[in-house]
């Protein structure tokens, strides 16, 4: 300050107040925003200086060297001191009475500010961005490092400041301020699976006893009689090899097998009707035969072989 030869003509305003929360008088309102309550006494000497408008504050608790910034609200506290929000008096660790050093300054408007919140309850409000806007419009200015209450739904939330453009302090009325949200201070990230260590040899699967397949077998169908006897002779098994290609015995050039082979030995049995070339002899004969023949026609020990073309006559006469 300096005295001109017209009178009081300072170009800076500063004083020491004591500090108190504005719960000390009926002004709730204050703790939604950064303005102070100042004495008369102040505004008789701010209009005395060529200050520039809208009047702001820097506020220092030099005990704790700690600085913030703030805007004024009314004249009318009591002479020699000051009441502010108490969010402003912890962040300057200031308690009821003590000394505040309050000085006027100019600051740059702000262009960008990097928000912090305290919880994740912050970003679970509807539109966090909404609230924070309209929260801001009780805001003068930006300090980096201070913590800003925001009031919403009867409950509070802080957010740190983290940094400010262009300046560590910033003006934000009248402006267009880009804000970015960092991760809140009780974010934790999700913890990210453990991958299994690799082994060192093959994975061995356990492998329980293979079950058997059933195989192939071709020509497995069963013999059925005409008269509904179980057949003495049962089809040739699956697992016999059968030769192809060989010549079978035919008896005549008509393709008529002998009466020796074997597909003709088996038809010639006690109780069945046999057709063909033997179909001349009476039923007692075939019935006195088929004994001996029984008897004779033992199945050899080694598999028979498949014979080709080893039909049979029929005659339909009987």
């Amino acid at each position: 300050m300096y005295f001109g030869g017209y009178g009081y003509h300072g170009t800076s305003f500063e004083q020491t107040y004591r500090c108190y929360p504005a719960s000390f008088i009926e002004k709730p309102q204050i703790e939604s925003g950064d303005k102070i309550i100042m004495p008369p006494s102040a505004l008789d000497r701010l209009a005395s200086l060529h200050i520039d408008y809208p009047m702001l504050f820097e506020l220092r608790n030099n005990a704790a060297e700690r600085v913030s910034h703030c805007g004024v609200l009314e004249f009318i506290a009591e002479e020699g001191m000051i009441y502010m929000p108490y969010w402003m008096m912890e962040n300057l660790l200031l308690q009821e009475g003590d000394f505040v050093q309050v000085k006027n300054v100019t600051l740059p408007k702000g262009t960008y500010v990097k928000l912090q919140p305290h919880t994740k309850d912050f970003l679970d409000i509807s539109n966090p961005k909404a609230i924070l806007e309209t929260t801001l419009r009780n805001y003068s200015c930006l300090t980096t490092g201070d913590s800003i209450m925001v009031a919403y739904n009867n409950k509070k939330y802080y957010i740190d400041i983290i940094e400010t453009k262009p300046s560590h302090a910033i003006s934000i009325i009248e402006t267009d301020c880009e804000v970015d949200f960092a991760p809140p201070l009780d974010y934790k990230e999700p913890e990210r699976p453990v991958a299994p260590a690799p082994s060192k040899g093959p994975a061995q699967v356990e492998e329980g006893p293979a079950e058997d397949e059933p195989k192939f077998n071709p020509f497995s169908g069963v013999g059925r009689r005409l008269d509904g006897k179980a057949s003495k002779n049962p089809l040739m098994p699956a697992s016999t090899s059968v030769p192809i290609g060989k010549k079978s015995a035919v008896a005549n050039g008509k393709g008529i097998p002998s009466a020796t082979s074997t597909s003709q030995s088996a038809g010639q049995t006690q109780g069945k009707l046999v057709f063909g070339s033997n179909a001349n002899r009476t039923p007692k004969e075939k019935q006195k035969e088929a004994p001996k023949d029984a008897k004779q026609e033992q199945p050899p020990k080694e598999e028979p072989k498949f014979q080709a073309f080893t039909g049979k006559k029929y005659s339909l006469r009987g």
